[in-house]
């Protein structure tokens, strides 16, 4: 990518130089003919996905290929091989490296070729750009910055561009980002009144202006700009540019015939590119797992080859042994030193037992996961018909860790809750209304026996309501001028907060009916049907840390007003204390109902006073620096002294089956806890509805209200600490090995802590009083059962995440979000989770799997994460087990072949054994097996317990599979040795050699290790069947092939023949069979003694058929 050109340039008399912008000429044409004007340098607009070129992919893929652990082991061996006298030949190391490496590199190259193909086809895509006054045809990759381009309805952005205006006569144009963030929502952008009129090529190709903006940068919801247009007699007149001007390569034009816009970011550089960059890597368990059996069976793998190394010479000590008669040494090997020769002996051990090391696991491992993945998106569970959508994979290398999740962080808007808001009431002065319009003058009630305040003053309603008409970012979803009481009734509203409509809708019911802007003017139709219209004069949008929105509107008299709505803790400190506790009552009723409640306050300017907040706001709105921190500081400025008028209630109701979910995830042992930005009782309500909390759930509260306004708060907080401590280490033993068993007998307890508390112990003073409020923090959420985290900002959510992940014992973590505000904990937890829902995709897009609702968690994790752990684990154990067993017989028989490195299979088999003959089975089992009945899964969660913890790939589990492969290993090489104490097997007195011997036990492991998986699938299929007794027969045909022909690129034909040959002695017939059976004699019987177990037990539906490494537990299953 070519570097950002950064260049500087004095707009204006004295403004000071600046750092970090970039300065487009819109058509690349001076500002002024007096100024000599010089081509800036920008990168091009082609967009390189690719990681490839032709000329690279070679040694860049081989590159990153051999970083990988396994492989690079593999390459030293090869070379070893190479340069060394090893006993087997270099093929049988180089081919299965040769094919793990060539498999991954077309894998890798096809999907670098894809991603050509589709640059390709963006690249090479027609756009047009205003050149001299006149519509010029060009390829997409030719645009500059600075250039004009056309776009028309239904056509994508070709990059990001500045809108210079539309067909519509106010500058607007209607824009969706579904490619971007998954919006399908219509989101309105506005052009610079100054540059509205330049609907033609003739005007656009006379504008003369600079935009002077930021350097690129990924965010696509931040933009910080502005233009400086100029003219030929007047002064330059600057006007200030954010996002609501930037329109994004990827995003699609809507409802609007056509646009002109300035390209200001091209190609690498758009936001589009820049968030092409993926997400941390993320690691599973298995992963860490796979790891560390690779390094004991590395250790393995160098014991027997010193223990080799030095019995050879201690065995060569006998000189007759060292050098036999019939093998006389030459004089080189005599001159030799014997260092460099045990050294070299050392280095041919190794490679004769490198096979223990299973190279092909790894691409074993990585088509489980990709393949695997596609049963979560082919789910027809998770599919959600209102939204047309199914769940999506993001990342298939965490599926089996959907398995082992331990704690699960929830979002409760959107995510709990439907997110589909309707409203309930308002209070106006203290009254409480509620129900739709009766009167003119509305329906209200009151609250108590207060029957003589039947209602609010009039004009105080009609001031509430027009506040709920106005105080918005709500459009109108129509084609047709709205004019009139005829159109109302069929008004659509679009926002990207359903607060706002449902606000809008609640309005409408007491006689208020917002109709939509025009040019400028938001206009709205009163009780008496009378079309009301106010200028915007300026919007105070919506963050997450000012918990507030405002308008400032003219009204048709003159008079300016400020509306402002938003959370109560962000209005009560701003307006007259005296107004608070008329309508405090009334907020705090409706958040215990469960109701989502905001305040609604207005102030009034003096023009005098507007012209003072107006410079401010324009001053901020167009500072290239800091301009974020500036505005807030205005707004916090602006926003203070109103008065509040009343508030209202919405409700949010709770997601289907989502009460449901939070029990089965409960039972089965993960704990879950709820971080929102709601207020408490909001937040506590929702929880007791989902049955987060229990009816005897005792709760413990760590809030503002429960510390107190006092001067000493970390005191009163310590002391809480320290008591909620001491009532949970008394309910619950010290030990926490059974701690999810405990909740079942003991008292359940929860606990209620606010973003304030939260804060403070987080950033507690370090002196020895209160140094140590963390850990007795987490050792409170470690023996509550569920914890509510209110008033959360979104980094804290993050903070909550990452205080969990590192406590001891890394426990698993899963947080599952619907909106911007959840993407931050999404990120930071070992599993994100993202819901389609209606606050925009940003959480789908940064999550590693999204569903459509909260409900469908439970299937993903209590049904797909058991299996996908099932599998993977077993497949990791028996890639180990059969490489074992492979081995284990070449380093026995060294120790009757005087240790002389003679190979005990031939190099075919060698190289063809984890290629070819054991590796289909095992993948098609990692894929399709089913051990306990998805149904069974889902409804019984405490089979979850079982494997928590990567209990099937604990040191026991380890030990078992590798005594069972040391067994089964001297029973094939001990019981082939004990059939040759008759050399003569036939009737002939024909002598068999070595390699009938290697060839027996080499046919006796093929079929043990692939009838041994036989034996653990439960859930057949005829992919199973195909691959288990197709890859037998293969192996059968393949060693009757091999040594039936001589094969001319051979120097030994030592397999020639032996195969059939040795198929003809009915000896061998019956001691492969006996040898075969003797092997899996303990498998059979232990499925024999679970059997007899299953049938005899009480409750049989719960003693399901379990892996043998399954984690015993006893917890509420007697």
């Amino acid at each position: 990518m070519p570097i950002f050109s950064c260049t500087t340039m004095s707009m204006c008399a004295g403004e000071e130089q600046r750092v970090g912008t970039r300065t487009v000429f819109v058509g690349n044409h001076p500002v002024s003919d007096t100024e000599t004007y010089i081509a800036q340098r920008f990168c091009d607009n082609r967009i390189v996905s690719s990681k490839y070129t032709l000329w690279n992919f070679l040694p860049k893929n081989l590159f990153e290929q051999f970083r990988r652990i396994a492989n690079f082991y593999f390459l030293i061996i090869f070379l070893v091989q190479v340069t060394v006298d090893t006993p087997t030949s270099p093929v049988t190391s180089g081919l299965p490296l040769f094919f793990v490496i060539t498999v991954t590199a077309i894998k890798q190259g096809y999907e670098d070729w894809l991603r050509h193909r589709a640059d390709n086809e963006v690249n090479k895509s027609t756009v047009y750009i205003i050149e001299n006054a006149k519509r010029v045809r060009k390829e997409s990759e030719k645009i500059k910055v600075g250039d004009v381009v056309e776009v028309q309805a239904d056509e994508t952005f070709p990059c990001d561009l500045i809108l210079l205006s539309s067909c519509t006569t106010d500058g607007t144009c209607y824009v969706t980002t579904a490619s971007l963030d998954g919006e399908s929502n219509c989101k309105t952008h506005y052009a610079v009144r100054d540059t509205v009129e330049l609907c033609t090529a003739e005007s656009i190709e006379n504008l003369r202006a600079a935009i002077e903006c930021e350097q690129p940068q990924p965010d696509l919801y931040k933009f910080v700009g502005r233009i400086n247009i100029y003219s030929d007699s007047l002064e330059p007149v600057a006007r200030s540019l954010g996002p609501e001007n930037l329109l994004l390569k990827g995003a699609t034009l809507k409802n609007t015939k056509k646009i002109y816009g300035v390209a200001v970011y091209t190609g690498m550089e758009t936001k589009m590119a820049l968030n092409y960059q993926g997400k941390s890597q993320k690691r599973s368990a298995v992963e860490k797992s796979i790891n560390a059996f690779l390094i004991v069976y590395l250790f393995i793998l160098l014991t027997k080859a010193a223990v080799c190394t030095t019995l050879k010479y201690v065995w060569q000590s006998n000189p007759y042994n060292d050098e036999p008669w019939y093998n006389q040494k030459t004089q080189k090997e005599r001159e030799t030193m014997k260092v460099l020769k045990m050294f070299t002996d050392f280095l041919s051990f190794m490679v004769l037992f490198n096979f223990i090391i299973p190279v092909s696991m790894y691409v074993t491992v990585e088509m489980q996961k990709f393949l695997g993945s596609f049963f979560i998106a082919w789910d027809k569970d998770f599919f959600d018909e209102d939204i047309n959508e199914g769940a999506l994979v993001n990342t298939s290398d965490l599926n089996e860790e959907l398995g082992q999740v331990d704690y699960v962080f929830t979002d409760k808007t959107g995510t709990l809750t439907e997110n589909s808001m309707e409203f309930i009431e308002c209070c106006i002065d203290g009254h409480k209304y509620k129900g739709e319009i009766q009167e003119a003058d509305g329906l209200s009630e009151t609250d108590g026996p207060l029957t003589f305040f039947d209602k609010a003053d009039k004009n105080r309603e009609e001031l509430f309501l027009r506040a709920l008409c106005l105080c918005h970012t709500v459009e109108i979803k129509t084609n047709d001028t709205v004019d009139g009481t005829t159109e109302s009734a069929e008004l659509t509203y679009i926002s990207s907060s359903p607060d706002e409509i449902a606000l809008v809708k609640g309005a409408k019911k007491y006689g208020f009916t917002f109709l939509g802007n025009r040019s400028g003017y938001m206009r709205i139709e009163n009780q008496r049907k009378e079309i009301e219209e106010y200028e915007l004069l300026h919007t105070l949008n919506f963050d997450s840390v000012r918990r507030r929105m405002s308008v400032i509107v003219k009204t048709e008299g003159g008079d300016i007003i400020l509306f402002c709505k938003g959370a109560d803790s962000a209005i009560f400190p701003r307006v007259q204390n005296h107004e608070i506790e008329l309508t405090k009552s009334h907020v705090e009723r409706n958040a215990m109902d469960g109701y989502r409640t905001l305040c609604v306050a207005f102030k009034e300017f003096t023009p005098d006073d507007y012209e003072t907040i107006n410079r401010q706001l324009i001053e901020a709105k167009m500072s290239l620096q800091d301009r974020e921190e500036k505005m807030e500081k205005v707004f916090d400025d602006i926003e203070t002294n109103m008065n509040l008028i009343g508030a209202t209630a919405v409700e949010d109701k709770l997601q289907d089956q989502a009460a449901e979910t939070i029990e089965a995830l409960h039972a089965a042992g993960l704990k879950v806890w709820v971080l929102t930005g709601d207020k408490m009782e909001t937040a506590k309500s929702t929880c007791y509805a989902c049955r987060l909390f229990q009816t005897n759930t005792e709760l413990l509260e760590l809030t503002s209200k429960t510390i107190e306004d006092s001067e000493r708060k970390e005191d009163r907080l310590h002391e809480l600490l320290i008591e909620y401590r001491k009532k949970l280490l008394h309910e619950f033993p010290k030990s926490t090995r059974n701690l999810k068993k405990a909740w079942t007998e003991h008292q359940e307890y929860g606990l209620i802590i606010d973003g304030a508390t939260l804060s403070l112990i987080l950033n507690s003073s370090q002196d020895s009083s209160s140094n140590n409020y963390k850990s007795i923090f987490l050792q409170i959420c470690m023996k509550c059962t569920a914890v509510l985290c209110c008033r959360m900002a979104p980094l804290q959510k993050a903070q909550i995440v990452r205080m969990v992940k590192n406590l001891k014992g890394s426990p698993i973590t899963l947080s599952i979000g619907d909106g911007a505000n959840d993407v931050s904990m999404i990120l930071e937890s070992h599993v994100g989770i993202g819901i389609k829902g209606k606050e925009g995709r940003q959480a789908a897009r940064n999550s590693d799997y999204s569903v459509p609702k909260f409900k469908h968690l439970k299937k993903l994790l209590l049904a797909h994460g058991h299996l996908y752990y099932v599998r993977i684990a077993h497949l990791v154990q028996y890639f180990f087990y059969k490489n074992l067993c492979f081995i284990l017989p070449q380093f026995l028989y060294q120790f009757f072949c005087g240790f002389s490195q003679q190979p005990l299979y031939d190099a075919a088999y060698l190289t063809m054994y984890n290629i070819c003959f054991t590796s289909l089975p095992i993948l098609a089992y990692s894929l399709l097996e089913q051990h306990i009945n998805i149904d069974t899964l889902t409804s019984d969660p405490r089979l979850y317990m079982k494997i928590s913890g990567n209990a099937m790939l604990q040191l026991v589990p380890f030990l078992y599979w590798t005594f069972l492969a040391a067994f089964e290993g001297t029973v094939f090489f001990f019981g082939t040795y004990f059939l040759f104490q008759t050399t003569s097997l036939e009737e002939n007195g024909k002598v068999y050699g070595n390699w009938t011997f290697g060839t027996i036990v080499f046919t006796v492991l093929v079929f043990t290790v692939t009838l041994k998986l036989a034996l653990d699938t439960r859930f057949w299929t005829w992919i199973n069947h195909f691959v288990i007794w197709g890859s037998l027969a293969f192996y059968v045909f393949f060693s009757f092939f091999w040594g039936g022909i001589i094969w001319p690129f051979l120097k030994q034909q030592r397999m020639y023949f032996v195969f059939a040959q040795m198929l003809s002695s009915v000896s061998i017939w019956l001691a492969i069979i006996l040898l075969i059976f003797i092997s899996l004699f303990p498998e059979i019987l232990l499925i024999v003694l679970k059997n007899v177990r299953r049938k005899n037990t009480k409750n049989p539906n719960v003693e399901l058929p379990m892996l043998l490494s399954y984690k015993p537990i006893d917890s509420g299953f007697s």
